[in-house]
């Protein structure tokens, strides 16, 4: 799994009556009461929650609605939201998604960004001081169905056949006497790991059906993402496999990772006959075709065989500082998110699954992993879109350099400034934590001293980093 752990401007008007939308409310239990919302506009649709379940978030006067949307027959998708606890009336609203593929958002929520972190006990939180709700209304969303707390039918067996069901989930919400509000909020989307597909893939989607919107060939509402964040992304695999490589023999500040013979073994996967590099070559090739599944199928299980295994050796994949069983970060929320008065205060209707297999597996077998999202996120850079693709430099199976790699080669009308700009050290309270890359709207951060889940191992710098994004600034030292 390449991840263990992994918006939306105006609208004319909020739909915050009765002709456009039913909500009743229906008895839970003393300490909540679920809110059922049914959208008039799709059939099919629903929303489900509970609002201020007092679970996670304890800031005083800090809302919170946890629940489900009903994206289709027996499709349960799990969002929690988070009301940002500085003027929330202004705030941005930022959608974050994990990776994997099938992994849940609840690693983002509990170990990276979100309000609280879980005790060693499991059964008790404490707050986050640098939860990005600070400065942000924060939802995360579990999918595809079988992810996390998402439960039903799961028919997602590529990166394009998740979006839709993502965008449904905001059509539902914005429809939403709850929600309605913040439709008209900048949108940010923020992601990672296998993110690396969603993100430009997601965001191409929303424009696609934004585009119907205007020409009056939907009637739905608008989602323009203002800005896209890319952390330890997995966006073109042919380049990030050479990169496994280059990291290994010259992981930099920390040297060479793996033995010189092991070193050749892998540069023979990769540039031998029929190696890796010819094997992805061949998926690109392969576009859209009947063929392309079992050839990029192919190319990912021998890439991922013979260079990725190699590669990270006896390493923790997701910081070379640790070894395979690595501790951090701790999994103290699964236990958590197990307790059944826990669940019940939430509104979860079924037993939390981190990673299950069956949602992975079904993208995975489509040779979905092989494939680069490279051109997309090529075209977001080249419309102007606030694009921050960061990595933290301890790293390996998503590493900086194979990302830096990705950046360098967009084909987008920045591309020569940015391949002639140095990466240069940005400070937080005088100290180093990230070198980058600025190059109008487009940033490109290495973060010193971080894993695969970057506000987990930083977390000051990454809402620093996070905030001055959201402004609209480039990255800078403060």
């Amino acid at each position: 799994m390449r991840l263990t752990p992994l918006i939306l401007p105006s609208i004319i008007t909020a739909f915050a009556s009765a002709a456009f939308a039913k909500t009743s409310i229906v008895g839970r239990d003393a300490a909540s009461s679920y809110v059922q919302f049914t959208s008039t506009k799709f059939s099919g649709t629903d929303l489900r929650y509970v609002m201020d379940s007092g679970i996670c978030e304890t800031t005083p006067n800090v809302t919170q609605y946890s629940g489900y949307v009903e994206v289709g027959k027996n499709m349960s998708m799990w969002f929690w939201f988070f009301e940002a606890r500085n003027s929330p009336e202004t705030a941005p609203f930022t959608l974050w998604i994990n990776g994997g593929p099938g992994c849940s958002s609840m690693i983002g929520l509990f170990q990276e960004n979100g309000p609280c972190k879980v005790n060693p006990d499991g059964e008790t939180t404490y707050l986050n001081p640098y939860s990005w709700n600070n400065v942000s209304n924060m939802i995360y969303i579990d999918q595809p169905i079988g992810t996390g707390f998402s439960y039903g039918t799961d028919t997602v067996n590529s990166t394009e056949a998740a979006a839709p069901f993502v965008w449904q989930v905001f059509q539902v919400l914005f429809e939403s006497q709850a929600f309605a509000k913040y439709s008209s909020r900048e949108f940010v989307f923020a992601t990672e790991s296998y993110g690396g597909h969603y993100g430009p893939a997601f965001v191409t989607y929303f424009d696609q059906q934004n585009a119907k919107i205007v020409d009056g060939t939907l009637d739905a509402e608008p989602i323009a993402v203002t800005a896209l964040l890319i952390n330890d992304g997995w966006i073109d695999p042919l380049i990030q496999n050479i990169a496994y490589y280059t990291f290994a023999e010259n992981a930099p500040g920390y040297g060479q990772l793996l033995s010189d013979a092991v070193l050749a073994n892998i540069s023979q996967a990769l540039w031998g006959e029929g190696g890796c590099v010819q094997q992805e070559q061949a998926c690109y090739a392969a576009g859209n075709s009947t063929a392309s599944d079992s050839v990029c199928l192919n190319a990912d299980n021998y890439c991922s065989n013979y260079v990725l295994t190699a590669a990270i050796g006896d390493y923790d994949p997701y910081d070379l500082r640790q070894n395979s069983s690595a501790l951090f970060p701790p999994e103290y929320y699964v236990k958590y998110l197990s307790i059944e008065s826990v669940k019940k205060q939430i509104g979860a209707e079924t037993t939390y699954k981190e990673c299950p297999n069956r949602p992975y597996f079904k993208i995975i077998n489509t040779g979905d992993d092989a494939r680069t999202w490279l051109p997309e996120l090529s075209q977001l850079a080249n419309s102007g879109l606030k694009t921050l693709i960061w990595a933290g430099d301890t790293d390996i199976i998503c590493n900086w350099v194979g990302n830096y790699a990705v950046v360098l080669a967009m084909d987008w009308y920045g591309k020569e400034e940015l391949n002639n700009t140095l990466l240069t050290n940005i400070t937080l309270d005088g100290t180093p934590i990230a070198s980058v890359a600025n190059v109008d709207n487009f940033t490109f951060a290495r973060v010193f001293g971080a894993g695969h889940e970057v506000p987990a191992f930083q977390p000051a710098a990454a809402l620093e980093i996070f905030t001055q994004v959201i402004r609209g600034e480039q990255l800078h030292s403060v």
